[in-house]
């Protein structure tokens, strides 16, 4: 069940909060440090922070305030895990449940601004307890009086206004307690403030959705909704109502099925980024429904949405097609073009950097359908970039747009596994990547 608790929607609401839980962090710092002295041991920094009591402070308050400082929160659990302190990782990793929702008559508010005072008079029912609460806004169902089915995305309010703060305050937060390495942090906030402007943009998100469902027509495997206009603005989207079983829970049904689905999936991936330059990069589950009566997947959520120019996409069709080939000079190739490498890197680091993309595109080079259930591909990438990283002090993020690159096909990589699913990569990547390998 979702539990409720009001949005702070003004700046100062927001900065007392960060401050709350800045002291609240150092307070915990210090009892823990007092008590490992007292039992004779000597605390390292990491024991006196991520101790149960500021997991806990650091989670429900991120969670509380939504927006951005939950964003942030979900996005270095994805993009730094093998960066960040185990502890940490699993701290802001509960992020990425649901948050917290508005009170009714925080939501009340909300509508009234973008509808009017009598706004509940366009609909029959209107369901005040949210289907799912997330970092930006909340979804609910409703019915209007003349018979459409809507699920209603409301932003919480000051949500978009905070953005930029919001980001400063927990870059400051981290910083202050060093939780994360400052290499590491400045990208990846940077980037965040331009997505988090994006996804605040509900507008912007209706027209994402309407060039899927173009994209789409014809391809009866995907249904997206489709926008109700009347009743969307800036911080509202009125959509059509989907129903679904959610997509992971389908483990138990055939072999064939399972494999069926994630090729499909796997095979949209694809299609999104080298055949329309148009990627949903956020990875939830949540996103994705399956409909078995019509064998069809409801698509999901579009705010997250990001564009790939035909340089980058025949860039990146060159490296997926080098790896699959396993040619290791046309991967290098490849990588300085996408961005991982850069002419004045030292050969160890270059040959770790190939290696690294080299076992990324594994996948594509199991003739047989690559199995997504036994293979620890996963482990030993995240072991080799973790070892790389400790050993390399010119390590350099990728670009911010391949961040999100890696955010969406790393999440496709654990859905299939968690759908215990065997895909034939190679034969997708010949079908969608080669034709932008020559260009």
């Amino acid at each position: 069940m979702i539990s409720e608790k009001p949005v702070p929607a003004s700046r100062a609401g927001r900065l007392m909060q960060m401050g709350r839980l800045a002291g609240g962090l150092a307070g915990g710092m210090l009892g823990a440090g007092l008590r490992q002295v007292a039992a004779g041991n000597l605390p390292t920094m990491g024991d006196m922070l991520l101790t149960p009591a500021n997991a806990t402070r650091l989670t429900n308050r991120l969670s509380e305030m939504r927006g951005a400082a939950m964003k942030v929160g979900q996005l270095l659990s994805m993009e730094s895990n093998d960066l960040l302190p185990p502890q940490l990782t699993e701290i802001l990793a509960r992020l990425r449940q649901d948050a917290h929702a508005m009170p009714i008559g925080q939501v009340d508010a909300v509508l009234t601004k973008a509808w009017g005072e009598s706004w509940q008079d366009r609909f029959s029912r209107f369901v005040f307890t949210p289907l799912a609460a997330a970092s930006i806004g909340q979804v609910h169902e409703a019915m209007t009086v003349d018979g459409h089915h809507l699920a209603i995305k409301i932003q919480y309010p000051g949500i978009r206004q905070s953005i930029d703060s919001d980001v400063d305050n927990v870059a400051g937060l981290l910083s202050l307690f060093n939780m994360v390495p400052a290499e590491t942090l400045k990208p990846l906030l940077q980037e965040a403030k331009i997505q988090l402007h994006a996804e605040a943009d509900y507008l912007a998100e209706a027209q994402h959705l309407e060039s899927f469902a173009e994209h789409l027509a014809g391809d009866d495997g995907f249904i997206v909704p489709r926008v109700h206009g009347e009743l969307t603005t800036v911080d509202v989207l009125a959509m059509e109502y989907m129903a679904g079983e959610p997509i992971e829970k389908i483990a138990g049904q055939s072999q064939r099925q399972r494999d069926c689905l994630a090729t499909r999936l796997l095979g949209l991936s694809l299609r999104e980024l080298f055949s329309w330059g148009l990627v949903q990069t956020d990875p939830n589950y949540a996103n994705f429904l399956y409909q078995q009566n019509q064998d069809r997947i409801v698509l999901l959520d579009f705010g997250a949405a990001r564009c790939y120019n035909q340089q980058r996409r025949n860039a990146l069709g060159r490296l997926m097609l080098a790896g699959m080939q396993d040619d290791m000079v046309m991967l290098k190739q490849a990588a300085v073009e996408v961005g991982y490498l850069g002419d004045s890197d030292a050969p160890a680091y270059v040959e770790a950097i190939i290696q690294l993309l080299s076992m990324a595109t594994e996948p594509a080079r199991v003739t047989e359908g690559f199995d997504f259930t036994t293979n620890d591909l996963s482990q030993r990438m995240s072991q080799l970039l973790f070892k790389l990283r400790m050993e390399n002090r010119l390590w350099r993020m990728p670009p911010p747009d391949i961040l999100f690159l890696h955010r969406k096909l790393g999440g496709m990589y654990m859905l299939c596994s968690k759908m215990q699913a065997r895909v034939d990569v190679g034969k997708l990547v010949e079908q969608y990547a080669r034709p932008y390998s020559s260009i």
